[in-house]
């Protein structure tokens, strides 16, 4: 070959590796990059292609898909629909051509698209077989009948709330309802009214905020509910070994480093009471007193095994609970009948319920039970994982015959349900500058089988800024409401 021709040979060779290497630049390095940038239409557009897979609850799909219209400039094939969009919103989320996506629409949008990598066989197949690609569904751990339950007692009672109920030996959520809710369905398009109804759901424009899942998301002080995990260190350090032991609880009784004498509500038989007694009355002298005896850092370790001060992924995000550190005696009592600056989710509370049902052993809360690929061969399975174990079996079942006795002849007392043993704390927590604001009202709880087994445990808490003052109550507002969930799935079972 002579030198020119060697040349451009030569220059042309260099020109090909240099395509080569761009090519491989743009696949490899830069893909997911082009893949994400909004201005890349066509991701987009084949996204919207075909219908998105379902979200199963007992086997039957809470979403859909629809042919968007074609009026305007929409591109976009097909948008998401559901079915009783209000009360799944706080399990599904939603997912809008205009918005995005949140909660299990977002977190399993690989499969739901058809486009993770688990699905690779079933994608190849439909390749070969000129098949058009499809998603895959997620079935959730929910119970419609408890979810209805949850949502239509929340909705009746008004004002705002929510309601989260486990499966307490394996963790699945069965219920997760949050009120005031939306309904995704209203904004899953890309025109201008699906922009208009997007735009009123926002706080700035709705102050009542129902796209805020209360469920995972708030945290609100838990009032009495903590007296739970107050009774559950003071078995756990050996301060009282019974739940019919006298306490060293003076009444009344001041606050260490303060005037301060901490109050009960009403003449109710608190001094030096046993904490069954205190637990039934729900006496703040006994459960401050026994927290601020052992102090921060024991009251912190039982809080944390119980779930508080970490966030939980169910896999949607669930804010962290709050007891707080470095505190002194006098805060510790006060956060130790859950109020000071403890706060926590209702799934949170759900999660004390549970350990204490379920003998001392804290499961992970999951609402993802398996992954299905377009024609429902699984991909994936959540199996059951322990979190912690607050508290021995023997002090579990302690606490449970203190939060039976709450039920039988306390607080609680509507949440009995017949031929069934129920365990419950109510709570009505202080809220706003010294009090100024109503109350939240909670109740959590759990419910036993004769053979022992603890189907469900439940927490409920009303926020109600319309109602009497007088009026708010654990066991009035938010008891009712846990019985009714804890029955759906106790009927559900037979």
């Amino acid at each position: 070959m002579n030198k020119p021709l060697r040349r451009i040979a030569i220059f042309c060779g260099l020109l090909v590796l240099t395509l080569l290497l761009r090519d491989n630049w743009l696949q490899y390095l830069k893909a997911d990059s082009l893949k994400e940038d909004p201005k890349n239409r066509r991701v987009t557009i084949a996204r919207y292609a075909t219908p998105r897979g379902d979200i199963i609850v007992g086997g039957n799909p809470i979403t859909g898909s629809a042919e968007s219209s074609k009026t305007g400039l929409n591109d976009l094939k097909y948008k998401r629909t559901y079915k009783n969009g209000p009360m799944w919103a706080p399990v599904t989320g939603y997912a809008s051509q205009a918005f995005g996506a949140t909660q299990l629409e977002s977190i399993e949008d690989g499969i739901l698209t058809g486009n993770d990598d688990r699905l690779f066989f079933r994608k190849t197949l439909d390749m070969i077989t000129g098949k058009e690609q499809q998603g895959g569904n997620v079935v959730t751990t929910l119970n419609a009948a408890a979810q209805k339950a949850a949502f239509d007692g929340l909705s009746k009672q008004g004002g705002k709330g929510a309601v989260v109920a486990l499966e307490p030996s394996t963790g699945k959520i069965l219920a997760l309802a949050s009120y005031p809710s939306y309904d995704p369905s209203s904004f899953a398009g890309n025109s201008d009214d699906d922009a208009a109804a997007w735009k009123k759901l926002q706080k700035k424009y709705n102050p009542s905020d129902p796209m805020l899942n209360r469920a995972l998301r708030e945290t609100y002080p838990p009032g009495s509910t903590f007296k739970v995990v107050t009774a559950a260190a003071a078995l756990e350090n050996g301060k009282y070994t019974s739940a019919d032991q006298k306490t060293d609880s003076p009444l009344p009784w001041t606050m260490p480093g303060t005037t301060t004498q901490l109050k009960n509500e009403g003449n109710i038989p608190c001094k030096d009471a046993p904490m069954r007694v205190a637990l039934q009355y729900s006496c703040n002298t006994v459960f401050g007193k026994i927290g601020s005896d052992l102090g921060n850092d024991k009251m912190l370790e039982e809080a944390k095994k119980f779930g508080f001060d970490a966030e939980q992924f169910t896999p949607v995000r669930a804010t962290a609970s709050v007891f707080s550190d470095d505190m002194n005696q006098s805060q510790t009592a006060l956060s130790s009948i859950g109020q000071y600056n403890t706060a926590a989710t209702p799934l949170q509370m759900a999660m004390v319920a549970s350990a204490v049902a379920n003998d001392g052993k804290l499961m992970k809360p999951y609402m993802v039970d398996e992954l299905e690929s377009s024609n429902v061969d699984p991909v994936a399975k959540t199996e059951p994982e322990e979190l912690s174990r607050p508290l021995s079996a023997e002090n579990a079942q302690i606490l449970q015959d203190m939060m039976q006795t709450v039920v039988e002849k306390g607080t609680g007392t509507n949440a009995k349900i017949d031929g069934v043993v129920v365990g419950g704390k109510t709570g009505t927590a202080q809220h706003g500058v010294e009090n100024s604001e109503n109350p939240y009202a909670w109740f959590i709880s759990y419910a036993k089988l004769g053979d022992g087994s603890s189907p469900v445990a439940v927490a409920v808490v009303i926020e109600d800024e319309g109602a009497n003052r007088d009026d708010i109550s654990g066991g009035g507002l938010a008891a009712p409401i846990a019985k009714n969930v804890m029955e759906a799935v106790i009927d559900s079972k037979k």
